[in-house]
């Protein structure tokens, strides 16, 4: 059996680190129920603290990726990952609503710079393995997502919040220790920023190309919290669903997703990032609209499946190419990305239901349909994703910290 490449143990490493990622955001979806009752706060206040988390991950994204560029993202993420570990424990042992608050703060940022940096780690082994592993990376995402929620439910309702909390830090402990030997080491862009022009060293890039990247990003993610956060609203309301068939309007929707993921690399690899996504945008707004046509809730749910195999590919190519944005470090092309699409995240749920609540909720989808035709329609933009060459040279020096 031949033995793995320094790429290849940290393509593992990396997958991990998605893991670890999701697995504590699947935790967290568990506790979310129980603030409440814990510190008698209505669901308005609870939104609120939902909101800060969402602040605290978008406001200290761009910090990110000046970091990743300091640095390097081996640095970055070896760091975030280590202080994601304790900061479910500090959610749920908050003894009052301004001191979760804070933590939620925390939270929100020390997961939304993780992912950035394990993000920026991702596109730093497609280049040095010469091939995609971003979707089958956010794969893992779902996965870990789906292990927290599930099992994270089981502990919960046999051992309570508190040691749920403290086995899920435990967990995640041990999937970023066991990743973080292999991570690949990756030289800072500071260095070679210096004499750059001052485009590469800012915080908030001023390229217009990488804000429309980000603009895709936003189109991608609405239209998947639509599903997620109004689907059984809407087969309930307009198809006449019971609470188990509406409920498997998302699940369908997700459990194509996780699987189209694992699949995703190898179609890239295979057609590219271009015609990929143009194809992935067709197939997202088909099932949409489908949705959004759909006569009987059981053809909702199957074209909400067929949504999320369309959906699935599409931001995780997106970031390949931010990550290979020509003049912009990778970190900071990816930070900037990831800021304007979880952005959309926060305040999508609630606009969304204001439209829906006005012109209903299947001109609501069919409109969401268009946003990834448009997409389709700018797929050309991603080009840069497939500017993957293997490196023959020898990997950058580190220190031995790094």
């Amino acid at each position: 059996m031949m033995a793995l490449t320094t790429a290849e143990k940290a393509r593992w490493a990396v997958a991990a680190m998605f893991s670890a990622n999701g697995f504590t955001m699947g935790i967290w979806a568990t506790q979310i129920p129980l603030i409440l009752p814990r510190h008698q706060i209505t669901e308005s206040t609870l939104g609120l603290l939902i909101v800060v988390l969402g602040l605290g991950a978008t406001g200290a994204m761009l910090f990110a990726g000046k970091l990743i560029a300091a640095f390097g993202s081996r640095r970055v993420l070896t760091g975030f990952s280590l202080c994601l570990i304790p900061v479910m424990p500090a959610v749920v042992f908050a003894p009052n609503v301004a001191v979760i608050a804070v933590a939620m703060a925390v939270f929100g940022a020390m997961a939304g710079c993780m992912d950035v940096s394990m993000n920026a780690q991702a596109v730093a082994i497609e280049r040095r393995l010469g091939r995609a592993i971003m979707s089958s990376s956010h794969g893992f995402w779902s996965l870990g997502g789906f292990v927290g929620g599930t099992a994270g439910s089981l502990a919960l309702a046999h051992m309570g919040a508190e040691q749920q909390s403290l086995l899920a830090a435990a967990v995640t402990a041990v999937l970023v220790f066991g990743a973080l030997p292999f991570l690949l080491p990756e030289a800072p862009t500071t260095s070679a920023a210096a004499s750059a022009p001052r485009e590469k060293t800012r915080i908030i890039p001023r390229s217009a190309g990488l804000w429309l990247l980000g603009a895709m990003v936003l189109f991608c993610m609405v239209p998947e919290g639509a599903v997620m956060d109004w689907a059984a609203i809407y087969l309930g309301k307009d198809l006449g669903a019971d609470l188990v068939r509406a409920g498997l309007a998302f699940g369908f929707f997700a459990g194509a997703m996780a699987i189209m993921r694992f699949a995703g690399d190898r179609v890239r690899n295979r057609h590219g990032a271009v015609k990929t996504l143009r194809v992935s945008g067709l197939i997202g707004a088909a099932g949409l609209m489908g949705g959004a046509l759909a006569p009987l809730d059981w053809v909702a749910i199957a074209s909400f499946a067929v949504a999320g195999i369309g959906i699935a590919n599409m931001v995780p190519i997106i970031f390949s190419a931010a990550g290979n944005h020509p003049g912009v470090p990778s970190g900071t092309a990816i930070s900037t990305v990831t800021m304007v699409g979880y952005a959309g995240i926060l305040f999508a749920p609630a606009s969304i239901g204001y439209v829906a609540e006005h012109i209903g909720y299947r001109l609501t989808y069919g409109v969401l349909a268009l946003l990834l035709v448009g997409v389709a329609a700018l797929a050309g933009r991603v080009s840069a994703a497939d500017a993957l060459h293997p490196a023959d040279a020898p990997l950058p020096r580190t220190s031995p910290a790094q």
